[in-house]
This record gives C-alpha cells, structure tokens and sequence, in this order.
C-alpha cells in the first residue's frame, strides 16, 4: 500500500474523517469527563453554602443547665413605647431668657438670665393648672444722669403665676402645649441706684405689679418619664409710674420676650 499524506506541511487542520479510533475515543473520553466532573463542582458548591446557611441560622448555644438556645432574629426595643400622657404631675427646670426695658421711656433694652421653675398638675385629659416662678437678673442701659454717671446698673424681675395649660397635638415623640398665666412680678429697679430716685437713670421704681404670661411649650419625649422642653412666651406686665409729689402718675404696659430651655420630669402617679 502506497504512502499517502494527510497534514500538509506546515498547521495544516487534522480531518476527522481520517482520525485513527484511539484518537476518536480519547476525545470522547475528555470531554465526557469534564462533562461530568463541571455539574459535579457546581452542586458541591451549593451544598456547602447550603449547610453554611443552614449552620449560621441554628447556632446553638449550650448553657450550664443543660439547655438549649437558639439565637433568635435581632429585635429592636424603641424607647418611647411606653410614651403615655397620664401622668398626674409634672415639674420641669429650664434656663431662661427675657428681654425687657427697665424704663418707661428708656431706649436701651436689658437682656436678662434666669430660671423657669414650672408645675403642673392635669385634672384631664387635655387640660391642666400650672405654676411657674420665673427670676431674672442682668443690668440695664440708664438714661444719661452726669455728674452722677450711673452705667449699667443691676436689675432684676421675679415672676409668679398659675393659670391652665391645655395639652395639644402629641403623640409618642412629642407635644404642643398652651398656657396663659396670671399673677405678679415684682420688679427690681433701684438696687444699684446708689440711693437716687429711678427717675435719674429714668427707670420705673421697684414695684409689685400684675403679670400675664401667654404662650406654650414644645416638648420632645426622650423616654417615658423625661422630656426635652422649649418655651417661648409673651411677659406682660403693668408697672406703675410714680416718682412722688410733683409728677404725674400712671400705668405702663410692657409686652417683653421670654423663652426657657430645659427638662422635664413625669411623675408616675397617673391622672386617672
């Protein structure tokens, strides 16, 4: 039989017509392993993240009794779930701001710090009775008084007041309220005078006058007994001008801004 060649040369492709059987069944042989042995990986793969998940979710835990626990799903416990607007009582301290003038004529105003001392007792469930005891102290701009050059002389206001609160819209985060207070305020004027008449320095003389406190507080809830609270107020008073014989006498009606910053604490005996 003569010599025929198949492959040219030089990368010639191989027919397979002419391919020898041990050739043909090698490369079926190849191909039907790797056939296998791919889905074979695939579903070890999965399995192994199966039981992995499956590990992860039945962690047990062994305790000393003997028992078995199994970690449970991360709960989450919100802090103003027990928020309830029953209580009977409350008390609140805050810092406190007014801006007032210290004259009935004066053009400088006087910027004072203090406290805001405020209770309140709910007899429903909207509304309340409320006190509050509200001192305040700073200095004061003065009319030009030479030789004597009194500047910025002490004064002071303290107020006292009760009247309703009215509880708003609220839910566990937080509240409006409402008040109007009526009461008295007596005000500090000829402390730092150096014994010379409030006319000098063109201030009011000390007095006891009658108050009204009109505004509101907002509330932000930071757990069931303890609360944020904001409250910002109209401070009117009616001061009575009245520097003796010789001058005329009368009312001064103020209308000044007041706002406290503090906590508030609820006390557990319930309205109810």
């Amino acid at each position: 039989m003569g010599f025929v060649r198949v492959v040219p040369p030089r990368y010639g492709l191989v027919s397979w017509s002419v391919m020898r059987l041990p050739v043909r069944f090698s490369v079926f042989l190849i191909a039907g392993v790797v056939g296998l042995c791919v889905p074979a990986a695939s579903l070890l793969a999965q399995g192994a993240a199966g039981q992995s998940s499956s590990s992860s979710q039945n962690t047990t835990v062994q305790t000393p009794s003997g028992q078995t626990n199994t970690n449970g799903p991360y709960i989450s416990i919100d802090p103003l779930a027990k928020v309830r607007y029953d209580n009977k009582y409350d008390l609140s301290v805050g810092a406190a701001y007014d801006h007032m003038k210290a004259g009935p004529a004066i053009q400088q105003g006087s910027n004072l710090g203090g406290l805001d001392i405020t209770g309140s007792m709910w007899l429903t469930k909207r509304w309340g009775l409320q006190g509050t005891v509200r001192p305040y102290w700073g200095t004061s701009g003065a009319a030009p008084n030479a030789p004597l050059n009194i500047k910025g002389p002490f004064v002071a206001e303290y107020y006292f007041a009760a009247g309703p609160e009215w509880l708003g819209p609220h839910n566990k985060h937080g509240a409006i309220l409402a008040h109007a207070l009526f009461g008295g305020v007596y005000g500090d004027f000829e402390h730092d005078l150096r014994g010379q008449s409030p006319q000098v320095v063109g201030f009011y003389p000390s007095q006891l006058a009658p108050t009204a406190i009109v505004g509101g507080s907002f509330d932000l809830n930071r757990s069931p007994r303890w609360v944020f609270r904001i409250t910002p107020d109209a401070l009117m008073k009616w001061y009575n001008v009245d520097y003796g014989k010789g001058y005329a006498q009368y009312r001064q009606w103020d209308v000044n801004f007041g706002i406290s910053v503090g906590l508030e604490y609820k006390f557990k005996k319930t309205r109810y």
